[in-house]
């Protein structure tokens, strides 16, 4: 995320040129607004972190969902909550008072950490695209081990370092009376071509170059997954494979989706305001900073609500999760979806077998007897 205080720093503009106006914040709003506009970004807040917290226990405490491109969900989601926990609340009481409460180190770490963590989640998608272009295009190649996966998690956390450091580094708070502002105060007579130039590289690095490379590689996943039909021939395990990995990408291509959608205005915002900052003074753009902020944080609460939906595990996991509730139930294949593989298929073996066929299945009497009467009648 780019200078996330750059609609402010254009009020700091206003204040410094007109003088006696600065005990003047024309962006003050009513207090119905406030509360409407605090109930929104409450709703972010709660629904992300809820949520993508219950998506990390899901993987981490569940053996059978420790999977390379679950470990890059984890990663997506940990960026989520961290967003929302660190960045969401104290920009909109930034953006809502025009006035910088929380000191010198919070203001470095408030334009430093976004970038770090949109860098997280876009190319931890990225990362669950080329693994599954991998594993479906070339199934006979090694896959990312456990230990692999780690190590690329902990490269992309690196350059998001890397890249964000510029933001940390030029961060500065200044008093104009009444108020305290944090920006990015770039460097000598060409800030502003510094800044423009920044801003274009960052939404080539963490928006357009990883959303090209998606595209590419989910385009060749969907044509191998959908571009022909499964031969009627096939066995029954070899189409629940299919299956199982068009579900998976499919999930995954609405995740991007979303992301894609929901940051798209906020990049836009952004450049018009490097090339022409006279948008900043415009009464109403304090409503449009707020409504495009809330659209690009509210990217991070829609992911597990699409994993529930779109994943039978996950749904499982979730129901497992908020059982305490009075109107959650978990059934016994939900328990069943969470096992080890190897106790999972035994389990579903048992329930699927041919009534001609006979196998003891552990702790299933009542099936056995079932299975007995069967063959006595064939």
């Amino acid at each position: 995320m780019e200078t996330t205080s750059e609609p402010l720093l254009s009020t700091s503009i206003y204040f410094l040129n007109y003088g006696n106006e600065t005990t003047v914040n024309r962006f003050e709003q009513p207090d119905w607004q406030v509360a409407l506009w605090a109930i929104a970004y409450s709703l972010i807040v709660i629904v992300s972190v809820t949520g993508n917290v219950t998506v990390i226990w899901i993987i981490l405490a569940h053996k059978r969902m420790r999977t390379v491109t679950n470990y890059f969900i984890v990663n997506l989601a940990f960026s989520d909550v961290s967003m929302a926990t660190f960045n969401t609340v104290f920009n909109f009481v930034y953006a809502i008072h025009n006035d910088w409460y929380f000191g010198l180190g919070y203001c470095r770490f408030q334009n430093f950490y976004p970038i770090t963590a949109m860098f997280s989640s876009i190319y931890s998608m990225a990362a669950i695209a080329v693994d599954r272009y991998m594993a479906i295009i070339y199934p006979l190649k090694p896959r990312l081990s456990s230990k692999s996966t780690k190590i690329v998690i902990g490269l992309i956390w690196t350059v998001a370092f890397c890249l964000a450091f510029p933001q940390c580094y030029y961060s500065v708070t200044q008093y104009y009376h009444p108020r305290t502002l944090c920006f990015v105060n770039w460097p000598d007579e060409d800030g502003g071509k510094h800044h423009l130039t920044y801003q274009i590289a960052m939404i080539i690095l963490i928006y357009l170059l990883p959303l090209l490379v998606m595209l590419i590689t989910y385009s060749l996943i969907g044509q191998t997954l959908w571009g022909s039909e499964i031969p009627g021939e096939t066995s029954r395990h070899y189409r629940n494979q299919i299956q199982a990995k068009r579900k998976v990408v499919k999930m995954m291509m609405v995740v991007v989706m979303n992301f894609a959608l929901c940051w798209l205005p906020y990049h836009i915002y952004f450049i018009l305001g490097s090339v022409n900052m006279e948008i900043y003074m415009q009464t109403y753009i304090q409503q449009v900073y707020l409504a495009i902020f809330w659209l690009a944080m509210s990217s991070g609460m829609y992911n597990p609500i699409i994993y529930c939906c779109l994943n039978h595990r996950f749904r499982s996991g979730f129901r497992h999760a908020f059982s305490w509730l009075p109107f959650i139930k978990v059934s016994e294949e939900d328990v069943m979806e969470l096992q080890n593989t190897q106790t999972f298929r035994l389990t579903h073996s048992c329930r699927t077998e041919n009534t001609r066929s006979f196998m003891a299945c552990p702790n299933s009497a009542e099936h056995n007897d079932h299975t007995i009467v069967n063959l006595m009648k064939s």
